[in-house]
């Protein structure tokens, strides 16, 4: 694999600027070596990898092995035939120390294939129809090599399986420990199948790179599935995972330019005790279909606690969360990355006792149709999360989508949450303002911003609906929100403003601590509280003097408020609310927000600066259920 180094440094660079994101200038295989730039803090800076710094090699695709003179072994339960050059057997241990292509066939009851090539050569192994069983150590050892390439001809079915114990050569190394171990770059194509029983430790590991171009891999390990260490790069493939650690990872921790995750397309059955994907850096998703199970799925996550209340004057923090000093076990992610994750395309089924999709700095999804139940956040990312199209259905999270920045361009996204929908309020898990339990959760985060630009976007949530410690800003798209129906949260909750200029916004929940948009927004919005508790599926219907629709939802939980701003609600018009068929009040839009209750137009909540219902707290609060005006 090769990767252009100046168009990767020039884009890197770029990114740095444009984005939230931590970044470098290099990236997996380069031609020249750059040295990784530190930030302020002194740590490494990773590279966003992207599609076009992605090139392979000549011999990563599947060829045809015949014509390029290959050397037959054939295995024969305890001993090896060898026609051809450049490998020799003492019993069960063949020894390859010639590059080449070497075609093997049959049966190793306890043997061993060990390349050791000292000039660095690649070498080829067909497996060509194999059973490899060897009770102490890998079946499958590169100890020396520029590279190996694992063929899997079609129609081909090969197995190998180790012990549950090893005995090495030296023991503080601990190597190898994988049913396929590789001190070197490792390559797998073809389309046959290759059976992996990794019953001492990992399944494939490569301590360089590993790349899969095709075939049916099947991978059942004590602890790791697939590792590289710089990096996992799958391009095609049918890959089944059930690993007590993480299904597919990447262990680079040290340098910026690798321990990244690249895949382009495939299918990928993955079931593991820890992640499902883990990146030391970045991971990029072009396609693929993609079948996540993490911890035993979302039912087998800890329960967690909701916001104390009543005063919210912070919130208790929430469980261990993946970051670098974080015991690996502890963390059972879908897909974790430390620097960037990258979804351009793919689908999605995840189930997840930990967050579903999770980096420690940010998240940029463009197009998918990814499915989650999780028991944490659905998706999470320290720095921000932006969201430019595909379809994302959140069934099942704790807090649905949560970042410090959260922007959303396009798309479709439905979310379930046992607590917040949206949750911009300082990225880190554990925290609630700025990753500091027990702040003032009612001060303003100028870094924290929710951006709805366009979408669609539904949410059913216990907690708040749309909630920001800073600022939220809506120029477009349509957001409907069934919010709580406790009184301590609301369908939206702001900490700075909330301006509307565009899209259709409607959001019902409970009464006691909801707000409506800002004053100073350019789009008219209504506040309306009931008297009573509206019921669950009770439609809520604005109407124009004409008797035209200018907007209609049905909330899926019982509701006692709701805000609707559109760009049909103009100042100085009349309008009447109704309840299904009934009607509940006609108006006039006076102001930028007209607050509204059966007896007609009221004014706002006052008692705090800024029209805050609670201490210290600025942005606009319903109105009392008196003082029609």
């Amino acid at each position: 694999m090769k990767l252009d180094f100046n168009r990767l440094k020039l884009l890197a660079i770029l990114l740095c600027v444009a984005v939230l994101s931590a970044c470098s200038t290099t990236g997996a295989k380069l031609s020249a070596e750059p040295t990784a730039d530190t930030n302020s803090a002194g740590s490494l800076t990773p590279a966003i990898i992207t599609r076009d710094m992605i090139s392979y090699d000549e011999d990563d695709d599947y060829n045809d092995w015949k014509s390029k003179n290959p050397n037959y072994i054939q295995l024969n339960g305890t001993s090896a035939d060898i026609n051809g050059t450049g490998a020799k057997a003492d019993g069960g241990i063949v020894s390859i120390t010639s590059a080449g292509v070497y075609a093997l066939s049959g049966k190793l009851d306890n043997g061993q294939i060990i390349v050791d090539v000292e000039n660095k050569g690649t070498v080829r192994l067909v497996l060509n129809g194999v059973e490899i069983n060897s009770s102490n150590s890998s079946p499958i050892y590169v100890k020396n090599a520029g590279k190996t390439v694992i063929s899997l001809p079609e129609g081909t079915k090969n197995t190998l399986s180790d012990g549950s114990n090893y005995t090495f050569a030296d023991p503080a190394a601990e190597e190898p420990s994988a049913a396929i171990f590789s001190k070197d770059d490792l390559t797998v194509n073809g389309t046959g199948t290759l059976t992996i029983r990794a019953n001492y430790r990992d399944g494939i590991v490569s301590k360089d790179d590993l790349i899969i171009t095709g075939g049916n891999i099947s991978v059942f390990a004590v602890d790791d599935g697939l590792i590289g260490r710089d990096m996992v790069l799958v391009k095609e493939g049918n890959i089944s995972i059930e690993a007590g650690g993480d299904a597919i990872k990447t262990t680079n921790d040290t340098d910026a330019a690798k321990g990244f995750v690249a895949i382009e397309a495939g299918k990928f059955t993955l079931n593991s005790g820890a992640d499902g994907i883990q990146a030391e850096t970045s991971v990029l998703i072009n396609g693929g279909n993609y079948t996540i199970v993490t911890g035993g799925g979302s039912a087998n996550a800890t329960v967690k606690v909701n916001d104390m209340r009543p005063g919210r004057m912070g919130r208790q923090p929430e469980s261990a969360s993946s970051t670098s000093g974080e015991d690996e076990k502890e963390s059972k992610k879908a897909i974790k990355a430390a620097s960037d994750i990258s979804i351009n395309g793919g689908t999605f089924n995840i189930d997840s006792s930990d967050d579903s999709i999770h980096s420690n700095n940010s998240i940029n999804i463009t197009v998918g149709e990814i499915s989650i139940a999780s028991g944490d956040d659905g998706i999470h990312a320290d720095a921000s999360i932006t969201i430019e199209g595909g379809k994302i259905d959140i069934r099942k999270s704790y807090e649905g989508i949560e970042s410090m920045v959260v922007t959303v361009s396009d798309g479709e996204i439905y979310i379930l949450s046992s607590d917040d929908g949206i949750n911009v309020n300082g990225g880190n898990d554990g925290s609630a303002v700025n990753g500091r339990p027990g702040q003032n959760e009612f001060a303003v985060s100028e870094n924290s911003k929710l951006n709805i630009n366009g979408g669609f976007i539904s949410i059913d949530s216990s907690g708040d609906g749309l909630d920001s410690n800073g600022n939220i800003y809506m120029t477009g798209g349509n957001v409907f929100v069934s919010g709580p129906t406790s009184s301590g949260n609301g369908a939206i909750d702001y900490n700075g403003i909330f301006e509307i200029s565009g899209g259709l916004l409607i959001a019902a929940g409970s009464s006691g601590m909801a707000q409506a948009t800002s004053e100073q927004s350019e789009q008219s919005s209504i506040a309306m509280y009931y008297p009573t508790t509206q019921q669950a599926g009770a439609s809520i219907n604005l109407r124009d003097s004409k008797g035209n629709e200018v907007a209609t939802f049905e909330p899926k939980k019982q509701y006692q408020s709701v805000v609707i701003s559109s760009p049909d609600i103009v100042k100085g018009s009349t309008y009447t609310l109704y309840s299904g068929e009934a009607k509940i009040v006609d108006f006039t839009v006076s102001n930028s927000v007209t607050w509204l209750s059966e007896a007609g137009v009221t004014t706002q909540r006052g008692g705090n600066p800024g029209g805050g219902g609670r201490p210290g707290m600025k942005g606009d609060r319903f109105p009392d259920r008196r003082e029609p005006q």
